[in-house]
């Protein structure tokens, strides 16, 4: 009987499949979606889904299920706040979480905007190296 080969030699592979996050982003401004999607991507390895509308969005994420939502306030026609009751209204999206991305600083904005429910809101412009750490601290996943 040989001895066991060293495991460096051993070709069986172990795999432990981690799951990975999958956010959807819905901005009506491409440029947004693009940074937010490589900065999730890259600096987080998350799994990232873009919609530029809000109808769009509500669609996608009926049919992807996404473990969360990052959602612009000001788009034309379904704008965030009327994007976020679609979502609260439908049973397959009413309990993934939101958070609003918003280029409105004002207090009373960002208290209005909470008060809908919610899970955090941040604002534009965004650092993309710190995107991540900030969703992630608002859900709790660190």
């Amino acid at each position: 009987m040989s001895p066991a080969a060293p495991q460096f030699l051993r070709t069986e592979t172990l795999v432990r499949k981690i799951p990975v996050p999958r956010i959807l982003v819905i901005d009506d401004d491409d440029d947004i979606c693009e940074v937010a999607a490589m900065s999730l991507e890259t600096v987080a390895g998350w799994d990232v889904l873009t919609a530029d509308s809000g109808a769009k969005g509500v669609t996608q994420a009926i049919e992807m299920q996404p473990d969360a939502i990052l959602l612009d306030v000001m788009m034309p026609g379904m704008d965030g706040p009327a994007t976020f009751r679609a979502l609260r209204n439908h049973p397959a999206t009413a309990q993934i979480p939101v958070l609003l991305l918003t280029a409105k600083a004002q207090n009373s904005d960002r208290l209005r905007f909470a008060d809908l429910g919610v899970e955090a809101v941040l604002l534009k412009p965004f650092d993309p190296m710190t995107l991540s750490t900030q969703i992630a601290n608002a859900l709790g996943w660190r």
